[in-house]
């Protein structure tokens, strides 16, 4: 069975026969995949008149705001790693779209609390089964122990990028 990155490394081959392609040949398949990927979900999160980007904000209240006294602004940011800049034009759609209220925090005037509304919960869970499911379909090739296998790899190789990127700030 060949793949799109196996004619690039075919020709490579060819042209450099004296360079290892290997790395190559893995990194163009995870780039590849996950441009499908990512194209894949944006449809799902379109169906439910979303971006990626408010999904994110919505799925991480739904999941962090334990106490359902909704999250800081600061907190969103350090939950889904985005900007503040970003999470401000983010909040102004979803708010705009009555997804997420923006209230005062009562204990510190400076601060701002982000809480989903009713018609967000709905939103959020119907694009969160959705995507789910969309998911699976994506990686429906592989078994389950082939997936166990590859989250495992996958785990090594983005704690090391993590580690490296901590380390530079």
């Amino acid at each position: 069975m060949e793949d799109s990155v196996d004619l690039i490394i075919a020709q490579w081959a060819k042209q450099r026969p004296d360079i290892d392609l290997s790395n190559m040949a893995t990194v163009g398949r995870l780039s590849r995949t996950a441009k499908f990927f990512e194209a894949s979900m944006l449809e799902v999160f379109r169906r439910h008149d979303l971006n990626s980007g408010e999904f994110d904000i919505l799925a991480t209240l739904r999941r962090a705001d334990t106490e359902g006294n909704g999250l800081t602004a600061g907190e969103l940011a350090t939950n889904t790693m985005v900007t503040s800049g970003a999470i401000t034009n983010r909040l102004d759609r979803l708010v705009a779209k009555d997804l997420v209220t923006r209230e005062t925090d009562p204990h510190s005037r400076r601060a701002i609390r982000v809480s989903l509304t009713p018609k967000g919960r709905t939103v959020l869970d119907g694009a969160l089964a959705d995507h789910l499911d969309n998911e699976a379909d994506l990686l429906a090739p592989f078994s389950s122990e082939q997936r166990e296998q590859f989250n495992t790899l996958l785990r090594v190789l983005l704690t090391a990028q993590e580690s490296a990127r901590d380390s530079e700030f």
